[in-house]
Parts: C-alpha cells; structure tokens; sequence
C-alpha cells in the first residue's frame, strides 16, 4: 500500500473514531433510528441529481446499501437498545475484520502471509483487553442477545465490504461515489420504518419540530464525513487491495474512539486500556510493515 493511501486510511480510522463521540453527542436530541435515516437521507439528497446512477443492476445497490449501511447500524442500535454497552459494542463490531478476511479467501481466494497472520493475533489479544476493561467499566453481565446482534453488525458490515470489492471487480468502470450516493437510498425507509417501531413516537416528533443545531451539525458529519468521504475512500481501498490490506486497519477505529472520548468527554483511561490500545497498534505494525528484521541487523 503507497503512504499516500496508507495516510487516506488513516484518516478514515479518525473520521470514523470520531463517530462514537458525536454518535453520542447527537442522540442526546435525537432517536437513533431517526438519526441513521436522516443521515442516509442526506446522503443521498441532493446528490442523486447531480451524480449520474451508476451503470449496474439494482440488485448490487440493494446488496450494498442493505449489508454496509442499514445492516450494520440497524443490528447495532438493537444491541444497544437491549443491553450491550455501547464501548464494549464499538469493540466486538470489529469481529468484521475476521469475517472479512475469511470472506476474502473464500470469494476472492486470497491468502494470508505469515506477518498477516500474527499481526491480527497480536491486534487481537489487544482487543480482547479493551473488551476486558470494558467490562470491568460496566460492572455488569452482557446480555446474550446484544452480543449476537453486534456480531450480526459485524457480519453485515463484513458482506458490506466483499459486495464493495465485487462490484468494483464486476463494474470497474464505476466510480465508488456513485456506489455510495445512489445506494444510499436503500436504508432510507427501512430506518424510518424501524424509527416508527422501536424509537420513542413523542420524542421523534419533539426531534423534528424542535431540530436543534447540534443535532443538524451530527448529521452533516455522519452524512458527509463519515458516509460520503469515509466509505468513497474505504471502498476505493478495497476496491484496488486484498482484503487483507485493508480490513485490519478498522481495528484502530476504537482507539481512536477511546482517544477522542478522552480528549473531549474527559472519560478516563485505565492501565489495560492503554495496554491493549498498544498491543492492537502493535499488531496493525506488524500487519502492515512485516516483522522486525532483528537477525539481519544483528548480523550486521
């Protein structure tokens, strides 16, 4: 990967890091089903009319909207509404890291080098410890039914980034914006219908008639920043690498989220937060630029 798009990924891992604590921030004014609709609702309006539609079947686009934005957020917001800690939550939806890269093999026959192998381990022993210090945080047993839905995210999130990398091999000649844009209208009404059932119908309208401007300013940044810049360079990523390459690096989206809830919300860090944000960016190291080269430097 050039450092070019090495630096395009990271910023991706911040804008997305960031999501958590303005995620929070907005559904202080707003249901989270009516925030994920009207996010996607911005995405898609006005560009539609400014975007051609990208020239493949409507099938992909479906695909695509359904698994990568309302599949993810839909089974995330669920497992929040039951139970599952929204920290410990932000950790497990990197399970689409593992179902990614087993996806990969099976559809795209790739493989794994040796320094791939032991980087996810070590960056998973990383999460493990967050996970560990997010529980210890909570005090409390997590329920069954929020950790499977959060694998549910993860498993979503993970079909979302194999139909990204299949539709670009199909299509090549279609731009990722156009992908991100007109799919965008997919989730839509399934949000708001999910927003009439699950979230509070007095609180959903008090939103809407009383829209404050921290609520409109979340979903500027969810819609433009989050969406239309995060997923276009995410998918152009997947769409020119190996799963392999790419997936892994949404591992250091929690750091950055733990990092940024420490910075603006002042939540604090403890030891074994800070021990396993080290051995995840440890094991992203190893990942990414191959394994120490000790002998050789010995030899010399």
């Amino acid at each position: 990967m050039t450092l070019r798009d090495r630096l395009l990924a990271l910023l991706v891992v911040i804008i997305w890091g960031m999501n958590f604590v303005i995620i929070k921030y907005g559904l202080q004014g707003m249901p989270p089903f009516l925030l994920a609709g009207l996010r996607f609702l911005l995405v898609a309006f006005p560009a539609i009319f400014f975007i051609p539609r990208p020239k493949l079947p409507w099938r992909w686009l479906a695909l695509y909207g359904m698994t990568m934005s309302f599949g993810q957020f839909a089974f995330l917001f669920c497992a929040i509404k039951v139970g599952m800690p929204a920290g410990l939550a932000s950790l497990v939806l990197q399970a689409q890291v593992f179902f990614t890269l087993l996806l990969g093999m099976l559809v795209f026959a790739e493989r794994l080098r040796i320094h791939h192998a032991i980087g996810i381990v070590v960056a998973t022993l990383g999460m493990l410890l967050l996970a560990q210090a997010s529980l210890r945080n909570q005090g409390a047993a997590v329920p069954i039914a929020g950790l499977l839905l959060t694998l549910g995210a993860a498993f979503s999130w993970a079909i979302g980034n194999l139909t990204n990398k299949k539709i670009m091999a199909i299509f090549p000649q279609q731009g990722i914006l156009p992908l991100v844009v007109w799919s965008a209208l997919i989730p839509i009404v399934p949000f708001l219908v999910c927003s009439g059932l699950f979230d509070d119908r007095q609180r959903v309208l008090d939103s809407l008639l009383h829209l404050q401007m921290g609520s409109v300013v979340v979903i500027v940044y969810l819609s433009f920043a989050a969406t239309l810049l995060g997923y276009s360079i995410w998918g152009n990523l997947l769409a020119r690498y190996e799963t392999w390459r790419v997936a892994p690096l949404a591992l250091l989206v929690p750091l950055v989220g733990l990092a940024s809830a420490w910075l603006l919300m002042g939540e604090a860090l403890s030891s074994l937060q800070i021990g396993g944000a080290l051995l995840v960016l440890a094991g992203m190291a190893v990942n990414t630029f191959g394994l120490p080269r000790w002998g050789i430097a010995a030899r010399k």
